[in-house]
């Protein structure tokens, strides 16, 4: 019997490109020996190759040393991509794209609706799911009629005239200030401040703006952050909970992938009605966005009283990521996990 061929496909053009080299080298070294793993990378600038070479060369972002020009072919009669080698194309066939993608060009859609139109199963959420998931407007959009709690927002878009000042008056009284800015669609919280003061808020709107042309500016919530697990498809398997005990204001990209004054907490220090409650939005929030196989779904929590917040459609996957972290204090190993949502894919 041969072996279900998985593509794994990891780099891209947004600022997580680093943070997918260490999820993929995580997931190449805990992948389950019945699959066979074939490796496609993209280029921060966008160009596509096979990789042929290591693990470790991939996760030191030295993988196009011993690359080839491909394709992901949209011709359904190919079910797989166009790899050139000696000045001519063949087509490396497989069952299925498993995408370690974080962000922009990756998370968003983007290669889900090529997998789509090529007619290969893609791991994780499809395209409708993952381009709303990765717009924050769009999530909180589909959220709110869903009755989910969230906090107060706001979406702004980029303009020449756009007058900062008239602005924070406006989130002032609307939200209130301090408030929180982030890119409507990024990542590992790039470009995402705190607000305490108008100078601190022009600056945080520049800031947010270089990533994206739309910023959500949310009411501050006093509280901590957990996190859920989620995986399934009509079926959602939930995690334990983690509990993230920060020193800063924000869980940045430093604190998130080294954690130099952060801990985190698995399982979370709630009380079993909070973990009740945490569990019954994060099925909401996951049928509501119409996801399929995995997310990480996060929220605050104040008080007595849970916030959404964000929505992860592709959560880190490197050894220390919260995601299987999760998933292992239920008793889910990392090879298990990605066993799943590969067979979920599938499905």
């Amino acid at each position: 019997m041969e072996k279900i061929k998985v593509a794994v496909v990891f780099g891209g053009q947004s600022s997580e490109y680093d943070v997918s080299l260490h999820s993929t080298a995580s997931v190449l070294r805990n992948m389950p020996q019945q699959y066979d793993v074939v490796t496609f990378g993209i280029t921060r600038d966008g160009h596509w190759y096979q990789c042929t070479g290591s693990i470790d060369s991939i996760e030191h972002d030295q993988w196009q040393e011993s690359a080839f020009p491909a394709r992901l072919s949209v011709d359904p009669s190919d079910h797989g991509f166009l790899v050139l080698e000696d000045g001519q194309y063949h087509v490396v066939r497989v069952d299925v794209v498993f995408p370690v993608l974080h962000g922009p060009n990756g998370e968003d859609g983007t290669i889900q609706s090529v997998c789509e139109l090529a007619g290969i199963p893609c791991v994780g959420c499809g395209r409708l799911s993952s381009s709303m998931s990765m717009d924050k407007e769009y999530t909180h959009i589909v959220c709110e009629h869903f009755q989910v709690p969230m906090a107060k927002w706001k979406a702004v878009r980029k303009q020449a005239d756009l007058d900062y000042g008239k602005l924070y008056q406006e989130v002032k009284e609307s939200l209130n200030i301090p408030c929180i800015i982030k890119p409507a669609n990024a990542g590992s919280s790039f470009g995402v401040s705190k607000a305490k003061d108008e100078d601190s808020f022009v600056k945080g709107m520049l800031d947010a703006f270089c990533y994206d042309d739309k910023v959500i500016i949310e009411e501050f919530i006093n509280g901590f952050e957990v996190g859920c697990a989620a995986l399934g498809n009509d079926t959602i398997t939930l995690g334990e909970l983690d509990e993230i005990e920060m020193v800063t204001d924000i869980f940045d990209y430093t604190e998130k992938y080294n954690l130099v004054t952060s801990s985190i907490h698995v399982p979370a220090r709630v009380d079993a009605t909070i973990k009740e409650r945490v569990y019954e939005l994060a099925r909401t929030i996951f049928m509501a966005m119409n996801c399929e196989g995995m997310a990480r779904i996060d929220f605050f929590v104040s008080g007595d009283t849970v916030y959404f917040n964000e929505l992860n459609t592709i959560p880190g996957f490197t050894a220390h990521s919260r995601y299987p972290s999760m998933l292992k204090e239920i008793g889910m190993d990392f090879p298990t996990v990605l066993e799943s949502v590969i067979t979920l894919a599938m499905k």
